[in-house]
């Protein structure tokens, strides 16, 4: 799959794949930041894509940093998004978290996406979980 990929910043990183088969591809920090306990930033990363509808790029957690605490929050690009690119990062843990200029910082990765057509109805049909929500499965 091709996808149009233009820099709008001229020290950008562009997203890259780590290893052949990687399905997300490294997003990188523009800036040095620390993020403090509880506390959350969103770096910008001076790209825009394009890609076909029926796909979605969605910003994910990059485990060497979800380690440290930090986790993404958000994230879900259309396919008609022509903005820049950014990944909202919060610090869940107890201690301040650096983050240095040209840090990877979440993983971008393309899903293939249904759009859907809602049909408004007045029943649904019965299931075995039926409204049944958390915790319904039990924990063993």
């Amino acid at each position: 799959m091709k996808i149009k990929v233009k820099k709008l910043k001229d020290d950008a990183k562009l997203p890259t794949y780590a290893k052949p088969g990687d399905v997300g591809m490294d997003m990188y920090a523009m800036e040095t930041i620390t993020i403090p306990p509880m506390g959350h930033h969103r770096f910008w990363h001076g790209f825009a894509l394009e890609f076909d509808t029926g796909f979605a790029a969605i910003v994910k957690d990059k485990s060497s940093i979800s380690k440290a605490g930090l986790h993404t929050m958000g994230g879900v690009f259309d396919a008609g998004y022509r903005g820049e690119y950014n990944t909202h990062l919060v610090n869940l843990s107890g201690e301040p978290y650096t983050v240095e200029a040209g840090d990877k910082v979440a993983q971008l990765v393309i899903y293939p996406v249904v759009i859907a057509e809602l049909e408004e109805t007045d029943t649904l049909s019965e299931s075995e979980r039926g409204e049944q929500g958390f915790g319904s499965t039990g924990r063993k």
